[in-house]
């Protein structure tokens, strides 16, 4: 799936080579000629020794030989005339190859070059490849694309249109960074490049039209988004509770802040909560952030893992928090929303966690997975039941069940989770297998062969009804885990090492209804800027899949059907890129959308930073920004 050979295909032209004859018909009739007059010769030298009846006998053989050699030279003639005319006139040499007739369908010829004389190395790379103008693209105009719903003006604050079908640049957000972004159908929020929070949309106020700064100065660095609320992560571990609504934010409890006059103290311009886990060591503070609908998971330093209540509007009720017999009726004095160590996990190291809708997954440093919460559509990865729908304290999913009879070990690598859906990625290492003597020695080095070889996997559980489990079906409920095909067993080439290289998921976006994903396939950003750079090497970024829901048109496929296998996007910028195309080869041409990885560039105000697009699905829309 590398994206090297775009732009550097060209057709071979095919040439029918005639076999090599020893001699034409016109020749074979030459040689039967000189053979026949030599014949002559010698018979008439026997016929002036010969009595009469030897005579007679030679007359009539060489009469029958006259017309045999006549009969042979119009079957000669005639043939050379057939393949002249077959070959419009011309006569095949034999050893010689000619050139197919141009109105002949199945030839092929050279694509044309498309670059241009008076053009620009970079211009002629653009020309070239369609990964290296839209490489280049993010770089000198960074920004947000969002599609998909817009009934709460979110996608495209400033338009009346009900929906976007397909990706739309957000005027605000132009040349600008960001270090998170999270949208759902009624409300945005972001994390500016200074660590500013902004929120926009009708969730957030009905009448803007424009992103607005609400918390500043506390240096969020990553966030999350529950039924009413944001919940925002600092650089120094806090973590801000903060209502979408801004009549909320306005009339709630405003906290006492410290200010920069020693002694002296003032209130927030806004409301929020502090989500504080009691007695945390200083030395240990939470570095991850997770959400549900009403629940959210906090990942501390040490691999600790608290839940709480994230919503002010219901309080966790599916056992997603993870805590057994928890409920708002038996929760300790305190907060509604105070954090709770998950004590059934103490031992494992949490290095991984995602929240869907209602249930929760967390991924400890060995590779084991533990879920909780809501099982109604299987994504737990347990059998469900009307009984047994909800399992309320963490469970160890057996992954192992997944690659019996393989002669692989599995070692799950992250999770991922949204709406009533769970996602793993799996690297299954290839081993000894268990033969029991049973196997010839040369069976035996077959079933063995390839030890050590990394298979990446990507599995999916849980809804499956609008697509969501990307293995061409259409599933109500999917309990065990099943493998998405063309997200697994993918390998390509590595020129630097000189080896084959499993294709990973370098990361997986899960909305309400739909995902996306973002291949961790070989890329090239250097060039132009490598002195080994020739004029025809181009820039190419990392293939990047969406399936799914898609009522909204949050796929961004331009189309309102869902998709229940990954399918590709054209460029974020479909319409400049088709004038582009046209304008280079004079013809309209089909280009995949490639997201950039991160590369540290110079942006057009002169800054040098470290920039990479990234993808956020959320409740019925989509947005692809470019991150810091």
């Amino acid at each position: 799936m590398s994206g090297n050979s775009t732009g550097k295909m060209l057709s071979r032209t095919l040439q029918r080579t005639v076999p090599r004859n020893t001699r034409s018909a016109s020749s074979r009739a030459d040689f039967l000629a000189r053979r026949t007059a030599a014949s002559r010769t010698a018979t008439a030298t026997a016929t002036a020794t010969a009595t009469p009846s030897y005579q007679a006998r030679g007359q009539r053989k060489q009469q029958q030989l006259f017309r045999s050699v006549y009969t042979i030279a119009v079957v000669g003639a005639a043939a050379t005339l057939t393949q002249y005319y077959i070959n419009n006139g011309s006569l095949i040499r034999p050893g010689h190859a000619e050139a197919a007739p141009k109105d002949e369908e199945n030839v092929m010829v050279f694509e044309a070059s498309r670059k241009k004389a008076n053009a620009s190395v970079e211009e002629n790379r653009d020309m070239i490849s369609s990964q290296h103008h839209q490489v280049k693209r993010s770089w000198e105009a960074p920004g947000v694309y969002a599609w998909g719903s817009n009934t709460g003006r979110v996608v495209a604050p400033d338009s009346t249109d009900s929906t976007v079908k397909t990706p739309r640049r957000m005027a605000f957000f132009d040349g600008l960074l960001l270090r998170d972004i999270k949208l759902d159908r009624n409300f945005g929020a972001a994390i500016d490049e200074s660590g500013n929070l902004l929120q926009w949309g009708v969730g957030y106020a009905a009448d803007t039209k424009a992103p607005v700064t609400t918390l500043k100065g506390k240096n969020l660095t990553s966030l999350t988004v529950s039924r009413d609320r944001i919940l925002a992560l600092s650089k120094n571990g806090k973590v801000y509770s903060i209502p979408v609504s801004a009549s909320e934010q306005s009339t709630g409890d405003k906290p006492s802040e410290a200010s920069w006059i020693p002694f002296y103290s003032t209130s927030s311009p806004i409301a929020y909560r502090t989500l504080a886990p009691k007695d945390l060591p200083s030395s240990e503070k939470i570095t991850g952030i997770a959400s549900g609908l009403e629940h959210a998971l906090l990942l501390t330093s040490t691999g600790r893992l608290y839940s709480t209540a994230s919503a002010s509007d219901s309080f966790p009720s599916r056992g997603q928090l993870g805590i057994p017999g928890l409920t708002f009726s038996t929760r300790p004095p305190g907060p509604y929303d105070q954090p709770h160590e998950i004590t059934t996990l103490r031992g494992f190291t949490i290095s991984r966690i995602a929240c869907g809708s209602h249930h929760s997954l967390a991924l400890d440093r060995d590779g084991r997975v533990f879920t909780w919460g809501d099982n109604t559509s299987g994504q737990l990865g347990f059998d469900t039941s009307s009984e047994s729908s909800i399992v309320d304290a963490p469970s160890l999913l057996p992954i192992g069940k997944l690659y019996s009879s393989t002669s692989q070990t599995p070692i799950v690598t992250n999770v991922f989770a949204g709406g009533s859906n769970s996602y793993l990625t799996i690297d299954a290492t290839k081993v000894a297998a268990q033969t029991g003597g049973l196997l010839s020695d040369s069976d035996h080095r077959k079933a063995n062969r390839g030890l050590g070889k990394i298979t990446a996997d990507t599995f999916a559980f849980g809804s499956g009804i609008q697509g969501n489990l990307a293995n061409n079906r259409w599933t109500h409920v999917q309990s065990t885990p099943t493998r998405i095909p063309s997200l697994s067993g993918l390998y390509e080439y590595d020129e630097k090492t000189n080896s084959t290289v499993p294709i990973r998921l370098a990361h997986l976006s899960v909305g309400a209804s739909h995902a996306a994903a973002v291949m961790d396939n070989i890329t090239n950003l250097t060039a132009s800027s490598s002195p080994d750079s020739t004029d025809d090497d181009t820039n190419w970024g990392a293939d990047i899949v969406f399936w799914g829901g898609n009522q909204d048109f949050q796929l961004g496929t331009g189309r309102r059907n869902n998709v229940c296998s990954p399918t590709y996007l054209q460029p974020l910028d479909g319409v400049e890129e088709g004038k582009r195309a046209r304008a280079s080869s004079g013809a309209k041409e089909m280009h995949r959308f490639h997201i950039t990885p991160r590369a540290t560039v110079v942006l057009p105000d002169g800054r040098r930073r470290g920039v990479e697009q990234r993808v956020e699905c959320g409740g019925g829309v989509t947005a692809v920004y470019s991150g810091t």
